[in-house]
């Protein structure tokens, strides 16, 4: 990969297209180039662009993962209902199920997603439909 490219280069969304960004501010990514690109050394499978709710805050917090508070040494600024977030898969999934699964930008949600969840719950959570 030239190294002038972004992360998600090359890298192709649950359609099969090419990923689109999803967010600057807050900057989201494993790679922190705002895409949820994935790659070996992200065992997380931060993959699924989402755009977070109080729920969805809350339900992670509960999980042992509080995305709210700010975390300066990390450069995290925390995040507040309305923040695009690349989350992992199987937390999405995990949502789903209780019922808590956030919205999805499924231009943005990388293609590795689908080994985990199905398109159509993807789908019916999208909010880049038409």
């Amino acid at each position: 990969m030239n190294m002038m490219e972004p992360m998600g280069s090359g890298q192709r969304n649950v359609f099969g297209e090419p990923l689109q960004h999803c967010s600057s501010d807050p900057l989201t990514g494993f790679f922190r180039d705002g895409c949820c690109a994935t790659g070996p050394e992200d065992v997380g499978r931060h993959t699924v662009c989402t755009r977070v709710t109080a729920d969805f805050l809350a339900f992670s917090a509960a999980r042992g993962n509080d995305l709210s508070t700010p975390r300066p040494e990390f450069g995290f600024p925390g995040l507040k209902p309305g923040d695009q977030w690349c989350v992992c898969a199987e937390r999405w999934k995990e949502a789903l199920r209780f019922g808590k699964a956030p919205p999805v930008v499924l231009a943005a949600t990388h293609q590795a997603t689908l080994e985990h969840v199905s398109l159509d719950d993807l789908k019916r959570h999208a909010i880049d439909l038409v």
